[in-house]
């Protein structure tokens, strides 16, 4: 078993804040420039060209596992599996887990072929036999699967938004690349971790690499709260290099932060060079998200480790560094920026941590403010652009009941509530539909959570598509209809539904939430009463049937790339990949208003908007009025 640093005695934010103060920061001089997109506004809509993650990645510390190999195990019971091998953060497994056994792997880590779930290291451990699995695990648990923070071809930004460092950190999840700089105390930001690769340079989601976040997010986020920062090469996790630069970084800055490699994982360094080196006076605090924050000295300079997700990193330096460093600036303590408003729902929470709720912001049909939760995990960089501020909720706190009020700390005082807030599926003629709308906002969280959201009247339109549910809720403002099928590889002999359910293609399919699987399963259904046997058994006869993906391209994508044969498609996507399609047949994609907001201005010019749509649908195949 690796040796991984626990956190065990976390100091409280009130200590954390005065560490912080503690540290001595001094103006640099005004030099270099920096990567940088922020106070830029987009002339076009920005679409995610490739899946964020690009890989499925094991969530947490553990062990990867066949979920059905777990099945019964509990701390009473344990299952014991074969260790096949480990796999880091950044590299490409060279293990398969058969059934029976398991692979030890790293937060972040590339899923190995055969897993489909990760049991977390706290339930486990190493005996002379093998692993010993001391809970049941589903398939998907503690894995983040490839797209699930951002997929290919989804509307990521659209035209008109100003980019602040919430928006800079999902650019340089997409590879954009910009460059800006401000002369004020200088901050050394360094970025760790070999899975890291700079926006503009090749990629390879295979081996588990991606694009480096941070050093981008958080120099916005210094050059706001008026520092001078200076990015410095990226940095992996080989301990001799890192020392190096982060004393290169110490001996030209007044202040250092590095991001990635202070949490407990295997492969951590930076806690170790900081120990060796310097002075370090805080490791842990009781936050989420945020908890492995790490101060200290290296030689002269002040020294902070943030943590290397960026929500979480972005959220420590604002409550915590921000404050020290507008003082070394000489600059006014910054405007307030909170509003207070109702909980459109209600949220749970059991830790016994202070939280900084990621939050974003509605106004109701009679203009009150209703604050809902914008929480994909610490990982999911559009956790960045979705929320517009963070509500604090106080340890000990299990529950905030819908309608209670709460005070919104805001991303920064030129937040503004969206003007139109959809929920939904994820289509084509939608997006192109959005950029006509000023400063909306959209999540592409299928039709199934569409339909729950408007059913607590949380959004203002839902977007639904495939049959219509007998209790469908809003009311319509229109819609179109949209071919749907398979896109099929150019050597693949699939040719219809039967053909897939009949032979041995590999087949990716959508999840359950979207309209395309309801219309699909539907058909499935129907072939299955027609051969007298029941949907489980047409549904078991289709290799990958289980294999979803989340968002409306990734299926045909994943085809394209080689690594399927079929996929449920649009034909639309499959036209423009290349490749071959088979028709299965059309659905209806709604518009469902919020009847309590049909007299919103915005609801309303939308709903002109969906009056007059031949020329969007003329653009795209497949697509009609």
């Amino acid at each position: 078993m690796s040796d991984r640093r626990e956190f065990r005695d976390l100091a409280a934010p009130e200590e954390a804040r005065a560490v912080v103060e503690s540290l001595e920061i001094s103006p640099g001089t005004e030099t270099v420039a920096l990567a940088d997109a922020r106070d830029r506004v987009l002339a076009e809509r920005v679409d995610a060209a490739l899946d964020v993650p690009g890989f499925d990645r094991a969530s947490m510390d553990g062990y990867a596992v066949r979920a059905r190999d777990t099945f019964g195990a509990d701390e009473a019971t344990p299952t014991t599996l074969d260790l096949a091998g480990t796999v880091h953060a950044g590299e490409e497994p060279d293990v398969t887990v058969e059934p029976g056994t398991a692979a030890e792997i790293s937060t972040g880590a590339v899923m190995p072929a055969g897993a489909d779930a990760v049991v977390v290291v706290e339930r486990t451990a190493e005996t002379a036999d093998g692993v010993e699995i001391r809970t049941a695990v589903t398939p998907g648990e503690n894995v983040m699967p490839a797209g699930a923070d951002i997929a290919a071809g989804a509307r990521a930004l659209g035209p008109g938004t100003r980019v602040t460092p919430r928006e800079i950190g999902l650019l340089s999840a997409l590879g954009v690349e910009e460059v800006a700089v401000r002369s004020r105390p200088r901050v050394g930001i360094v970025s760790t971790g070999d899975e890291l690769v700079r926006p503009g340079e090749p990629l390879n989601s295979a081996a588990g690499e991606i694009y480096d976040v941070n050093s981008y997010a958080l120099a916005a986020a210094v050059e706001d709260a008026g520092g001078e920062p200076a990015v410095y090469p990226h940095a992996g996790d080989d301990f001799e290099a890192l020392e190096t630069l982060l004393h290169e970084a110490a001996d030209e800055c007044d202040l250092v932060l590095s991001s990635g490699s202070t949490s407990a994982g295997a492969v951590d360094v930076v806690y170790r060079v900081i120990e060796e080196r310097g002075d370090p006076r805080l490791h842990g605090v009781a936050v989420k998200p945020g908890k492995p924050m790490l101060v200290g000295t290296i030689g002269e300079s002040a020294y902070v480790g943030l943590p290397g997700y960026p929500v979480s990193a972005l959220t420590i330096f604002r409550v915590f560094v921000v404050p020290a460093l507008r003082e070394a600036a000489g600059l006014p303590e910054p405007r307030t920026a909170t509003v207070t408003g109702e909980m459109a729902v209600e949220e749970r929470y059991a830790e016994g941590r202070l939280r900084y709720m990621p939050v974003g912001l509605v106004e109701d049909g009679a203009g009150s403010t209703l604050v809902y939760p914008v929480d994909k995990g610490s990982g999911a960089t559009t956790s960045l652009v979705d929320a517009d501020g963070t509500v604090a909720v106080e340890p000990g706190t299990e529950r905030l009941p819908a309608g209670e009020r709460v005070e919104v700390t805001l991303f920064s005082p030129d937040v503004r509530v969206p003007t139109l807030f959809g929920v939904g599926e994820d289509d084509p003629l939608w997006s192109r539909l959005l950029d006509r709308l000023d400063a909306p906002r959209y999540l592409p969280t299928g039709t199934a959570d569409g339909r729950r959201r408007l059913r607590q009247s949380v959004p203002d339109v839902a977007v639904v598509a495939g049959p219509e549910a007998d209790d469908e809720p809003g009311e319509a403002l229109g819609g179109w209809t949209r071919e749907w099928g398979l896109a099929v590889a150019p050597d693949s002999d699939v040719s219809d539904l039967a053909a897939l359910v009949d032979g041995a293609a590999r087949f990716v399919n959508r999840d359950g939430g979207s309209g395309l699987r309801h219309s699909l399963d539907a058909q499935l259904t129907q072939l299955a009463d027609e051969r007298g046997v029941s949907p489980g058994e047409v549904t078991d006869a289709i290799d990958g049937y289980d294999l979803t993906v989340g968002a409306t391209e990734s299926p045909a994508r994943t085809v394209a790339a080689g690594e399927a044969d079929a996929g449920l498609a649009l034909r639309t996507t499959a036209a423009s990949l290349g490749l071959q399609f088979v028709p299965l047949g059309t659905e209806r994609v709604r518009v469902l208003a919020n009847p309590d907001r049909t007299g919103k201005e915005s609801v309303e010019r939308l709903a002109g908007l969906l009056g007059d749509l031949g020329d969007l649908a003329a653009s795209l195949d497949g697509f009609e009025v």
